[in-house]
């Protein structure tokens, strides 16, 4: 189905690969016995693709394509299939492991070669869903600490819409990618559904993210009148996302993070002198010596933490 998706899109297949793993690491029984085979496809762009943008969303188009084919086969295996990643610019890395065994069990990370412009690693331990492989963060968009308890009613709001959206970036290829989600999936995963469909129809994932996790901007008397203007015109396109939800999310060339408006879950970070942000319910989880802190602070309700790294600057 994958291979079949990416012809049928117009892209050139290019090969497969066998992610190299460490199957000789210790691990629990439970999470061998639910190893995943591990493969990773390499797709070439074709004649009418030209910038990388528009690379990125032919690649959701296929992903989102094959896995709706694979459901729909109704396989005896075919809710095991999960793809962490189908990008030009990321690769995730993730699985039921501790979080100082992920560059253990991933031999690619070991490699010299291996170097990227920005890191995203997330440590979490399940609280309301059981541990599974498709489930450790992070995803493709976002890493996810709480809660999010609107979530049923998003993923209804969100598929009651699928009959009525229409997008000039994606334009016919939009309707190549219902379901947007797939009903069972965490709050995190229909989360991260949600915002990546925002941004492959052009919306940059800072406003994306402002969209899904607004301020509480209602009764907030002295607000500027501009970003008052701008919740409330995106409150009528876009059903807010409350948790208690502490977040990160990159587009590969913007990261950052944010907390929802209600603030019940604390988000402090720390920056470092050699451009290292940890981000975690308090401060000095890693042991950073104090002379290379540049600043610690702490994510107030609603509020953004965000790098972008094209500008090479940070803002709050």
């Amino acid at each position: 189905e994958m291979e079949r998706a990416i012809k049928a899109e117009g892209q050139v297949l290019l090969g497969w690969r066998d992610v190299p793993v460490n199957r000789d690491m210790p691990m629990s029984p439970t999470v061998r016995e639910k190893e995943p085979l591990l493969r990773q496809i390499f797709i070439g762009r074709g004649n009418d693709v030209i910038v990388q943008d528009a690379l990125e969303r032919k690649l959701y188009v296929i992903r989102k394509t094959a896995s709706a084919n694979i459901q729909r086969l109704k396989l005896k295996h075919s809710k095991e299939y999960y793809v962490p990643s189908m990008s030009s610019r990321t690769v995730v890395y993730k699985g039921l492991l501790l979080a100082d065994q992920v560059g253990t069990y991933y031999l690619d990370l070991q490699d010299k070669r291996c170097v990227s412009a920005l890191g995203l690693v997330h440590q979490r331990f399940s609280t309301n869903t059981f541990p599974e492989w498709p489930l450790a963060h992070p995803y493709r968009y976002v890493a996810h600490n709480g809660e999010i308890n609107t979530v049923k009613g998003n993923y209804n709001w969100m598929k009651a819409r699928e009959g009525v959206m229409s997008s000039p970036v994606l334009g016919a290829d939009l309707q190549k990618l219902y379901p947007i989600s797939f009903a069972g999936q965490s709050d995190t995963a229909t989360f991260d559904n949600c915002l990546e469909l925002l941004t492959m129809a052009g919306y940059p994932i800072s406003q994306a993210v402002m969209m899904m996790i607004p301020e509480p901007w209602e009764q907030h008397a002295t607000m500027d009148t501009r970003r008052r203007a701008f919740y409330e015109y995106h409150a009528a396109m876009l059903e807010p996302w409350d948790g208690p939800a502490p977040l990160v999310f990159t587009d590969r060339r913007q990261i950052g993070a944010t907390l929802d408006r209600n603030g019940l879950r604390p988000s402090r970070y720390s920056a470092t002198d050699d451009d290292l942000v940890i981000i975690a319910p308090e401060t000095r989880v890693l042991p950073v010596p104090e002379l290379q802190i540049a600043r610690n602070r702490r994510l107030q309700p609603g509020k953004m933490l965000l790098i972008n790294r094209t500008q090479g600057r940070t803002n709050q």
